[in-house]
């Protein structure tokens, strides 16, 4: 009697900067995949979340990644840390998450097989910088991208047609992109929160970098205390010093001796700052689709941001919340003046929020849809 051969799992790769990028962002995808029967590897710079990514059933490959980075031999070190890994557990499918990643990526999957997907979310802080610098890194990463991540078979994911249409500018081809909106918010453990007694209090979650808005923020809820609105303002996250948009540690200090505005640091049950708020506001000059929105959308607030890629696909104009001019302070303490006075619209803007998370932007939706994609390109590699 032939006893048949246990089918080895799917192995699927991801590749990320940060173990605590890979939490915040990628940890619902790799549970449905996980969920889907794929066997998950996570290649990653280790810092403090090494025991919660082995706690997922997942298996952790530390990479000497130095994000920020642009020595060139820190890179090679990375790319071939890359190579050794893929070659030891020969994934079916890579998810390479981040512009850095992305290339670092795909050079490393150069002459491999497997396909691997080149996610590049809010496509960063190189394409949101104007210094001279960054102007001259995307002169290059203009060349260097079409080559790198046009290569048949795999995909480009972006999760917002904004970053669709700059990186079809730079010359991918169209076909070759695939919109997945988000990673997905857990709206069964993120339930509805009813509104916090007391002063109006609105929270902002994030790093704390010029880019999500911060300045701009901390300029606005100054504008509004002094029109005598005793109003306050939670900020959930820390600087971030390997990102050259981020603000010091002495700035946030000196922010927190202002009337209302309390630094509570990371936050690790973002519930527990939803709780606190009436709404919730991300000024950022970009993003892929902001993580902290859907969960504060999970959660039945109403939300305020600015009119930018990423931003406008949770924050819907007069529907879910208000979208403001980015860089724009007077406009964002109207915004905040203007929740603040009405009760009936706070709660209009959060069940229109929380409706268009659950019926969209689930982790169970996406999860679904990411699933199929690596399914999809799995299918595809076999005709290469």
């Amino acid at each position: 009697m032939t006893i048949p051969c246990a089918t080895p799992p799917r192995r699927l790769l991801y590749v990320v900067n940060e173990d605590w990028a890979f939490l915040l962002n990628r940890l619902p995808m790799a549970r449905a995949a996980k969920k889907a029967g794929f066997d998950v590897h996570v290649a990653t710079r280790v810092d403090s979340g090494a025991a919660a990514i082995e706690a997922e059933g997942f298996t952790l490959h530390p990479i000497p990644l130095q994000r920020g980075g642009t020595s060139p031999l820190s890179a090679l070190r990375a790319i071939l840390a890359l190579r050794r890994i893929t070659a030891g557990i020969k994934p079916d499918v890579a998810h390479h998450s981040g512009l850095q990643c992305c290339v670092f990526g795909s050079i490393a999957a150069f002459g491999r097989k497997f396909p691997y997907i080149s996610a590049l979310t809010g496509m960063g802080y190189v394409f949101t910088s104007s210094t001279w610098r960054t102007r001259a890194l995307r002169a290059i990463l203009k060349r260097l991208l079409p080559v790198l991540l046009d290569r048949a078979g795999d995909v480009v994911l972006v999760q917002n047609p904004d970053d669709r249409a700059a990186l079809t500018a730079l010359g991918i081809g169209e076909k070759r992109i695939v919109l997945i909106p988000g990673s997905g918010v857990d709206t069964d453990a993120l339930q509805p929160l009813p509104e916090p007694d007391g002063p109006i209090t609105y929270g902002f979650a994030g790093r704390l970098l010029t880019d999500k808005g911060i300045r701009a923020l901390v300029a606005a809820h100054d504008i509004v205390r002094r029109q005598r609105l005793e109003t306050n303002l939670l900020i959930a996250g820390n600087p971030d010093p390997a990102n050259p948009a981020s603000v010091s540690l002495q700035e946030v200090n000196e922010w927190t001796k202002r009337p209302g505005i309390t630094w509570l640091g990371q936050v690790k049950d973002i519930s527990s700052l939803w709780r606190r708020c009436h709404f919730a506001i991300l000024p950022s000059h970009r993003e892929g689709l902001p993580g902290s929105l859907m969960e504060a959308a999970a959660c039945a607030r109403a939300l305020i941001a600015t009119d930018a890629p990423g931003c406008r696909e949770i924050v819907i104009d007069d529907q879910t919340g208000l979208l403001v001019p980015i860089e724009d302070p007077e406009a964002l303490a109207r915004a905040i003046v203007k929740l603040a006075n009405s009760a009936d619209l706070r709660a209009r803007y959060a069940r229109a929020a929380r409706e268009l998370v659950v019926s969209k932007l689930s982790a169970k939706i996406i999860g679904e849809e990411i699933v199929g994609l690596y399914d999809a390109l799995m299918a595809t590699s076999r005709q290469f």
